[in-house]
């Protein structure tokens, strides 16, 4: 396991340096000027994601797919992420997951845009795309989009499933005393639940989730920033300098390079928000929607109020709270988020308990997703049964491994799912400003795609 670990740690640092960072944080700089900043109509596009396209193709809502793909965004990445991020990178990792956000909205529109541009429906009616589709279709390079896919499931079991299940397990045991074991069953009983019954099932489940799970762990948020307040000013100091001034961080932090913020900076926010790893535009794919760019901005409001609200939220107590509580340790990565919540009197423990556990068991749903298209593209539905067998064991199993090699190999299938990604966004630009200009730029978005309406 030694041996393991260490080859994952060293493979997914040669993986995250200055070129995988140079390609994810171009691309989202080079959508973002190509498209105009599309960050301009996050307004327009939250509230087009309200809004139901009845008569449109598609498995689930917009504000289903939406719902879905948040629920795989918005998970322990925003909390022991974070937290993670900050105690390895210093405090200025913080502003370059936020940076990563902000711009990575851009990529999140385009592969929802591809998404829906390079579907394609089953026999039976259902809905298939995502990156693997837009690669094939509109690349014509199937190997790559093979690629993509094994990627996606190695990934999946990581960053969707083992990390998430070992947070409830280690929650659970740390808060109750729960044994491992009993929380790995738990977990399983509760995921075959949903995840036997469909999208539609995992899409109802996260739609009522997802909202209250945010809602209640941005309170406590804001809570905590309030009683931080006298601290603030000197907190967005810290992570300002800190992100670009290889240098001592202070204030209880151990300083570190710039390299070493930008690293886990991005790298975080990447797990976070999933801009440019092509998750997400899986189930946007699957979206009742009358026209490609009407999803794509859909799919643009996840990235925002993973990174650009909860993850800054998250950052800024975490780093508040160092710096005003000195008993408050920067070198425990995992414990970091919940030392801040617990300065909270009475509610603290509870807020952070139970952001983990619905967050992380929220994520293992919408990843079951994402995987199960990616075993279907590379063997049908026939296969389907068999990965979600699998599925319910790595939960179990991830509920009582090492957390440290789980962290190393997500980091490092993220990586690698991403580059065929973003290469797809960076020589499928030109469609993605196409279809922009046709439904966006020329006040457009109400027309219908012939290819995205229901015949009556």
């Amino acid at each position: 396991m030694e041996q393991l670990e260490l080859f994952f740690t060293n493979l997914s640092s040669f993986l995250w340096g200055w070129p995988m960072i140079i390609l994810l944080f171009g691309t989202h700089i080079y959508m973002t000027i190509r498209l105009k900043f599309p960050q301009l109509q996050i307004l327009k596009a939250i509230k087009l994601s309200f809004i139901k396209d009845n008569n449109s193709k598609g498995d689930v809502s917009q504000f289903g797919a939406l719902m879905t793909a948040l629920a795989a965004t918005i998970g322990i990445g925003n909390i022991i992420g974070v937290g993670t991020a900050v105690s390895l990178g210093g405090p200025g990792a913080v502003l370059w997951c936020w940076l990563t956000g902000v711009l990575g909205i851009a990529t999140k529109y385009s592969e929802g845009l591809l998404a829906v541009k390079y579907r394609e429906k089953t026999e039976n009616g259902k809905m298939l795309g995502g990156p693997m589709y837009a690669i094939e279709k509109g690349l014509r390079m199937k190997w790559l989009a093979v690629l993509f896919c094994v990627f996606t499931i190695f990934a999946s079991f990581g960053i969707g499933n083992g990390v998430q299940s070992k947070a409830i397990a280690d929650c659970l045991y740390t808060t109750y005393n729960v044994p491992h074991i009993t929380s790995g069953i738990v977990l399983v009983a509760l995921v075959v639940l949903v995840i036997f019954f469909g999208v539609k099932s995992i899409a109802k489940v996260c739609g009522r989730l997802v909202p209250f799970m945010a809602a209640f762990y941005i309170i406590g948020c804001i809570v905590i920033l309030i009683m931080n307040w006298n601290f603030l000013d000197e907190t967005i100091l810290l992570i300002a300098k800190s992100a670009f001034t290889p240098q001592a961080a202070g204030g209880g932090f151990v300083g570190g390079t710039v390299m070493m913020a930008a690293r886990f900076g991005i790298a975080r926010g990447l797990f976070s928000n999933e801009s440019g790893l092509g998750s997400a535009p899986i189930i946007a794919a699957a979206a009742q929607t009358r026209n490609s760019v009407r999803q794509a901005l859909v799919s643009s409001t996840g990235t925002f109020w993973d990174t650009v609200v909860v993850c800054a939220l998250t950052g800024l107590v975490i780093v508040s709270s160092v710096v005003a509580y000195p008993d408050i340790d920067a070198s425990k990565t995992a414990l970091l988020t919940q030392a801040a919540f617990s300065k909270l009197p009475f509610f603290g423990d509870i807020i952070i308990n139970f952001g983990i556990i619905t967050f992380a068991f929220s994520t293992i749903l919408g990843w079951s997703y994402y995987g199960e298209k990616a075993i279907e593209y590379l063997g049908g539905k026939k296969l389907i049964i068999y990965y979600r067998l699998t599925w319910v064991v790595i939960v179990f199993i991830g509920a009582v491994i090492n957390l440290n090699l789980v962290w190393n190999i997500s980091d490092t299938m993220n990586a690698l799912m991403a580059i065929p990604n973003l290469l797809s966004v960076i020589f499928l630009s030109g469609v993605i400003v196409k279809e922009t200009r046709k439904y966006l730029w020329s006040n457009k978005l109400d027309e219908y795609d012939p290819e995205c309406k229901l015949l009556k």
